[in-house]
């Protein structure tokens, strides 16, 4: 595909390579041998983007080279409106022009008081109607450790359960969460998927022996790990590859904790604000967490973290959390601009409708090109993962596949598990997801089970990710090897900007197919 239109009222990308004005090309790769020289090894953007960002609207990016690029990396989802958005720019203004004061510590302020009031609006009812809110530091990562303190407070136990391939922060409780965690006291817990299930079975299946193996570690006495102080869980894993959890599996953890008595945290950091086709992506299982944490677009572009969570977990004596920058009345203006600009406008349907519509084109570019393994996502939180060349692979034998009837649909979700069996053992485990057994003399068959996909291709989703670069076109790499193109647009993209997206992707695709000798499956 080739691009063939551009969006109102904004400049595109040229595929071809432009001539830059030396002294404008000079003072680009000045600022960038600058950043290497003197900046932490642990950037990370700054290495697979080398681009000089000064100027930008909506989608649209101006580099310092001159180049204009369309970019889907969105502050890694913070920016739900895009750069530089009106309202969020009015907000800011607002605040600026009123002489308030930016530095309030937790004090109550009417800015303060806008943002909560606009946020418990957009709550699940079932907890607005009985939430506190504690601000914390900047970060999300900050947030997630309040969460865990919180929680451990409430219970007065310790352990945490957390997800394999979960991604919560940086911090080190935060890590302890995360997929590649060291020494933790967290156990970690299969997360349903189709395209790689840990079970080989995926869909529905594969998300019912999930909760069992749940149920199984905290119902075990000899398990090793002690009831918990909570469950943290990304409604869409992110980071782990662009996940999203089945609706039913959802409600299943939902029960399982409730049940035991054990709280659930939602990180809706990354998934919040519209991003999913949704406002909170806990809507869509229709679940209500008893802890949420918030950060990235609740602050309108600028830092801002908020642990909301049910009254009766409020336990703590006072100065049991703080943090110097939690009053962040910059933040809290441009949030509230954003949360209700995204609710008054229908972002959420917006962004239901128009990612199904991608996701659609996508798996169509997908049966042109081997190299792309799946395809999956939910609203504007999209992820292709590139895989070694090849063909088949990640298809069922003897059962649909993981997008036919039982597999996700449009907007990436997969179908109702079926209910727990009678006989949990290992055989009834088997026969409830309709697999079966030879005798001693034979292997395992398993007639509901996936064919292994094809290995995942960090360096194929590289040079993707670099193809799209040189065409004007910004895109994330996430993943358990970093072989899934993540694309974040602004939820204000439209439909030909959406085009010109898809375009840029499908040629850089094209382009890396046909330099390592990988064409059409």
């Amino acid at each position: 595909m080739a691009v063939t239109e551009t969006a109102p009222g904004e400049a595109m990308a040229e595929h071809t390579e432009v001539e830059e004005p030396s002294a404008t090309r000079s003072a680009h790769e000045g600022i960038l041998r600058r950043q290497s020289a003197r900046e932490s090894a642990a950037r990370t953007y700054a290495r697979a983007l080398p681009i000089v960002p000064v100027r930008a609207r909506g989608l649209t990016i101006e580099g310092a080279d001159g180049r204009r690029y369309l970019d889907c990396l969105s502050g890694a989802g913070t920016l739900a409106l895009g750069h530089n958005h009106p309202v969020v720019l009015e907000a800011i203004h607002q605040v600026l022009d009123s002489g308030a004061p930016l530095h309030v510590l937790d004090l109550a302020t009417p800015v303060k008081d806008a943002f909560i009031t606009e946020l418990f609006r957009t709550l699940p009812p079932g907890l607005a109607d009985h939430a506190r809110v504690q601000f914390c530091g900047p970060a999300g990562t900050d947030a997630v450790e309040a969460a865990f303190k919180l929680v451990r407070a409430a219970t007065g136990r310790n352990g945490m359960l957390a997800f394999a391939g979960a991604y919560h922060g940086m911090t080190s409780g935060a890590l302890e969460a995360s997929g590649d965690a060291f020494d933790v006291r967290v156990a970690r817990l299969p997360y349903p998927q189709d395209y790689r299930c840990p079970f080989g079975v995926g869909g529905p299946h594969g998300a019912e022996l999930a909760a069992r193996w749940t149920e199984s570690v905290l119902d075990d006495p000899k398990s090793g790990v002690p009831m918990p102080a909570g469950m943290i869980l990304e409604p869409i894993q992110g980071e782990g590859g662009v996940l999203p959890a089945p609706d039913a599996w959802m409600r299943r953890m939902r029960r399982i904790t409730a049940d035991r008595s054990i709280p659930l945290i939602a990180d809706e950091v990354q998934t919040g604000v519209g991003r999913t086709g949704a406002f909170w992506a806990v809507e869509h299982s229709g679940i209500t967490p008893d802890v949420m944490v918030l950060s990235k677009a609740i602050g309108g572009s600028l830092p801002l973290a908020v642990v909301v969570y049910r009254e009766e977990l409020d336990v703590w004596e006072p100065g049991a959390h703080a943090g110097t920058f939690r009053g962040n009345q910059l933040a809290m203006a441009a949030g509230t601009a954003t949360m209700a600009y995204v609710r008054e406008n229908g972002l959420t349907e917006r962004a239901a409708t128009l990612g199904a519509r991608m996701l659609e084109q996508l798996r169509g570019l997908s049966r042109e090109f081997s190299v792309i393994g799946d395809v999956r996502g939910r609203g504007l939180m999209i992820g292709v993962e590139i895989v070694e060349e090849g063909s088949g692979g990640g298809e069922r034998s003897g059962v649909a596949g993981p997008r036919g009837a039982n597999g996700p649909d449009e907007t990436g979700r997969s179908g109702e598990s079926r209910g727990p069996d009678e006989d949990c053992g290992a055989a009834g485990l088997l026969d409830s997801v309709g697999l079966s057994r030879t005798d001693d003399a034979g292997p395992v068959v398993m007639p509901g089970s996936i064919a292994s996909p094809r290995p995942a291709s960090p360096e194929l989703a590289i040079a993707v990710q670099r193809e799209c670069l040189r065409r004007g076109l910004i895109v994330e790499l996430g993943g358990r090897h970093a072989s899934v193109v993540r694309l974040l647009p602004p939820l204000t993209i439209t439909d030909e900007q959406a085009t010109a997206v898809l375009d840029r992707l499908a040629d850089a695709v094209a382009a890396v197919a046909r330099g390592h000798g990988r064409g059409a499956g």
